[in-house]
């Protein structure tokens, strides 16, 4: 390794790199260009807010990595990334937002220079950070290459976890409850919401410890009342009511891994309505987790969930959660498989979760979840430890 930064050893890179070239080889590609932040990470270790800019990792079937980037972003590689200096390549600044040139001119070169300029190559179509006029350029620029979508590619290799990651993760989900107790104790009738997701973040930033907090994904969700029907609503500056619901779904980091975890607070007696949902909610959690063992599939667990909520007379579609792991803004999920009753991806030891069965109805909204991680044997553990209840603060 060119540097001790690199947040795992060089035996958890090529296990990575290997799992992602029989990928590649499946698919019959020569060659892949990641760019989402995520994978690129993953497969290098590279780590700086520089997203905004293109950037990505080109992979080959043989050899290092190459981290290609802005110049000066180049120096956060050789910083952050694992591999030799010589595979972390930076293209001059005239590139950046220029309306003459483009960035992917000068990835093309680096393409032919390794004899690429006929091969099969991926690139993530369907992906935040991987513009139409980036692939627009790079087709030109390369004729004679034959181009596939290569979306998901890289992330699909992601979803069983290793155990330095389960590691990882675990720690982020210390950091969790500490922030999540912070919004729950903080919670009261007249605090500016802002305020709150000051402590919050703050909370989130110091982490526990040694285990230092990193930047989550997601900025803190913490709608109130009639907001909280809605289901990614942030924060404005308005005093807390009583007689509102505030779900907080928020996640501590740590050096790129989440554990998310939404908790609802009631500030006075909440309605009928909302408990007897708490209760069908409660049920059927535990229903979900029942199911979430290795050998089912990610169906199973939305099934039992949603019988339940049958059985109670109450109304709910779409997905009810997504793997986690590493991520960079602006989700923390990994888009792969889901928890939805159309989904039959069979679960395996080392996948993780965010099961988020919420429910968000005319008046208010209820978001109660969980991280959980499949295990060899048995039902999926939770790994944050924060009471799963609506909590009533009267």
């Amino acid at each position: 390794m060119s540097h001790a930064n690199a947040p795992f050893s060089q035996a958890e890179y090529q296990r990575r790199l290997a799992k992602t070239r029989a990928a590649m080889a499946r698919a019959g590609l020569d060659a892949i260009f990641v760019t989402d932040p995520s994978n690129q990470a993953w497969l290098t270790g590279y780590d700086g807010w520089s997203f905004y800019v293109h950037q990505g990792v080109i992979l080959t079937m043989e050899g290092e990595p190459i981290w290609w980037g802005r110049y000066m972003d180049m120096m956060g590689g050789r910083r952050t990334c694992w591999m030799q200096h010589d595979n972390i390549l930076g293209y001059a600044d005239h590139f950046v937002q220029s309306t003459d040139v483009h960035p992917m001119q000068d990835l093309a070169v680096h393409f032919k220079a390794r004899g690429l300029d006929k091969a099969r190559i991926g690139v993530e179509m369907e992906n935040y950070y991987y513009s139409a006029k980036a692939n627009s350029v790079l087709v030109a620029e390369m004729p004679d290459a034959e181009f596939q979508d290569a979306t998901a590619l890289v992330n699909w290799q992601r979803l069983v976890k290793s155990d330095d990651e389960i590691a990882f993760i675990r720690k982020a989900a210390r950091i969790t409850d500490k922030v999540v107790r912070t919004a729950i104790d903080r919670a009261a009738p007249g605090v500016r919401k802002n305020d709150l997701v000051a402590d919050i973040m703050h909370a989130g930033i110091t982490g526990i410890g040694d285990d230092w907090g990193d930047y989550p994904a997601i900025v803190p969700l913490t709608p109130s009342g009639l907001d909280a029907t809605a289901a990614h609503l942030t924060w404005n500056g308005a005093p807390m009511r009583e007689g509102e619901a505030t779900f907080f779904e928020l996640s501590g980091c740590y050096r790129r891994y989440h554990a998310p975890l939404s908790r609802t607070v009631f500030l006075g007696q909440p309605p009928d309505d909302m408990l007897r949902a708490e209760e069908a909610q409660l049920e059927g959690i535990a229903a979900g987790l029942e199911a979430a063992r290795a050998g089912n599939r990610t169906c199973d667990i939305a099934n039992a969930f949603m019988s339940v909520l049958e059985k109670h007379g109450i109304e709910r579609s779409g997905r009810m959660g997504y793997p986690v792991g590493l991520s960079y803004p602006p989700d923390w999920g990994e888009r792969t498989a889901s928890i939805r009753s159309e989904d039959e991806t069979v679960l395996e030891p080392g996948m993780v979760f965010h099961f988020m069965p919420a429910l968000w109805m005319e008046s208010w909204g209820l978001e109660t979840t969980e991280t959980i991680l499949i295990r060899d044997t048995g039902a999926a553990e939770p790994l944050c430890s924060i009471d799963r209840k609506l909590f009533v603060k009267t």
